[in-house]
């Protein structure tokens, strides 16, 4: 009888042994598994981080901390005092949803940079019609596509 009982013993803890690894390699297993949606999250907060900084620079153009007398706030165009304010206000409410990476943060993310590209490209007398930003903000814009798509396909549907 003892030596029945040593055997179940010895079962069980080969048992409990073989589960445990198992729980391990499933640990290791898991996060790889959700590799681009973390990079995707990465992306996300670096964005927030960029969309601050423009917000504020926004802020302090329309607060005058930035430029001179000719270039204060009041002395510009309409046109480009309302683009301005726009964008000190959409960056930083971007900012916050895509630090959150929320779904509304990448939409109203999607929109600064699609109005960002449109202002430079339609209405080059706004803020000078720069081809640098227009490029700057379609590589973003596709890198965000790509990393969603990415990030998509590692979930089932």
């Amino acid at each position: 009888m003892s030596d029945a009982s040593a055997r179940d013993q010895g079962r069980d803890k080969s048992r409990d042994n073989a589960m445990s690894m198992a729980a391990m390699s499933s640990e290791r297993i898991e996060p790889d598994e959700n590799v681009w949606t973390r990079r995707l999250v990465l992306f996300l907060r670096i964005m927030a981080v960029i969309s601050i900084l423009k917000g504020l620079y926004h802020w302090a153009q329309v607060t005058g901390f930035i430029g001179g007398e000719e270039e204060a706030f009041e002395n510009q165009s309409m046109a480009w005092q309302t683009a301005t304010v726009y964008f000190a206000v959409i960056e930083l409410v971007a900012a916050v949803g895509l630090w959150l990476a929320t779904p509304w943060g990448a939409v109203v993310w999607l929109t600064t940079v699609v109005s960002m590209a449109v202002i430079e490209l339609m209405f080059p007398g706004i803020y000078g019609g720069s081809l640098t930003v227009v490029g700057l903000e379609a590589m973003m814009l596709a890198a965000y596509l790509a990393l969603a798509w990415m990030a998509a396909r590692e979930r089932p549907p």
